[in-house]
């Protein structure tokens, strides 16, 4: 494990009869970093958290915070913010109290107007100083939310946990609080732990992207890394579209509609295999004598998705800028190549 790890989760296995919801799964978190585990439903992501919590006891492992061994400290006793789906919040307290429960807790008790200034300052910083003395029930979904983000951050964690805490609201108000949680974990710096089984969400938030299957890490990077260079076949399927295409690989390249690229780390080094290739690494131009035909077309703002029949009779999807589809429609005769971009290529 790293030595510079503000959180490290070793090993950790978790068995429910015979599903390995947690299989040697190992983390390492550094201080003020934000982490997302991504993955389908029943991954194992959300059983680390709550590990890391302290809210789910193990088969096995070890759990380190600033160096501390807390495997097995009470939850109570570990000083970490969570925030849920569900708000959570208490229906008989406005915001303003709300925000301050859990200053009034024993471990973090503080005096009445050191609680009041703390959660006058926190309900600014998520943007509902208005709100203080509005109940739940007079706040939207969103606005629920953030003052269950501001009461996490009021016992000052060591370590925040959002356990996919936007998957409730609907989509703009998703992307706006998206947004909004970011800025606010940059500029109070805690160290956080985010589970989600949204990509947008994940990539769009997160310093790192961890993706899980089967409880183990598949693979853990930048969000553009884990995008662009995936480690396995299933992380290049699962983060993103791709489309499956025939490939010859030699060494470190691969040969694709006619086009020679290079192949990521995980992929087949020889013979025969599937690229798969992201609907925006596809080059599309008019061309009677092309070697596709357009099938559909979606037109999504900036971008532009078509959907494409291949002379061989295989279907892709392809995404271009708008402004370069203004002389392509539906019957439309194309020419489809790749960008020399870096591709993964599994075994067929």
């Amino acid at each position: 494990m790293s030595n510079n790890a503000y959180v490290q989760l070793v090993n950790l296995s978790k068995h429910f009869g015979k599903v390995r919801a947690l299989d040697g799964f190992s983390l390492d978190i550094a201080q003020g970093e934000l982490v997302a585990l991504l993955g389908p439903s029943g991954c194992g992501k959300t059983t680390a958290l709550r590990a890391l919590a302290g809210l789910q006891d193990l088969d096995a492992g070890s759990i380190f915070v600033d160096s501390k061994d807390i495997t097995f400290v009470s939850p109570n006793k570990r000083n970490m913010g969570m925030v849920f789906q569900a708000y959570s919040l208490f229906p008989h307290m406005n915001a303003r109290e709300n925000v301050e429960y859990g200053l009034r807790m024993k471990a973090h008790r503080t005096s009445s107007s050191e609680r009041v200034k703390r959660a006058s300052d926190l309900l600014d910083l998520v943007g509902l100083s208005t709100h203080a003395n509005h109940f739940p029930h007079q706040m939207s979904g969103g606005q629920q939310q953030r003052v269950a983000l501001a009461r996490a951050l009021a016992i000052e964690p060591n370590v925040l946990l959002l356990d996919e805490p936007l998957s409730a609201l609907d989509a703009k108000v998703r992307t706006q609080l998206r947004e909004e949680i970011r800025r606010i974990q940059l500029e109070v710096g805690t160290t956080t732990l985010f589970v989600t089984h949204d990509q947008e969400e994940a990539l769009g938030i997160a310093d790192r992207v961890g993706v899980m299957r089967g409880g183990v890490l598949e693979q853990i990077a930048g969000p553009a890394e884990l995008y662009e260079r995936p480690l396995t076949s299933f992380v290049a399927e699962f983060v993103g579209l791709t489309n499956p295409l025939p490939a010859t690989v030699s060494g470190s390249h691969a040969e694709v509609l006619g086009v020679q690229v290079p192949t990521v780390a995980g992929s087949i080094t020889s013979g025969s295999g599937l690229a798969l290739i992201r609907p925006e690494w596809f080059k599309v131009e008019a061309s009677t004598s092309g070697n596709a035909k357009i099938f559909a077309v979606s037109f999504l703002g900036s971008t532009c998705r078509l959907t494409i029949d291949l002379a061989d009779g295989a279907r892709i999807r392809a995404q271009i800028p708008s402004s370069d589809a203004s002389n392509l429609g539906i019957g439309s005769n194309i020419k489809v190549t790749l960008k020399s971009l870096p591709v993964f290529v599994k075994g067929a």
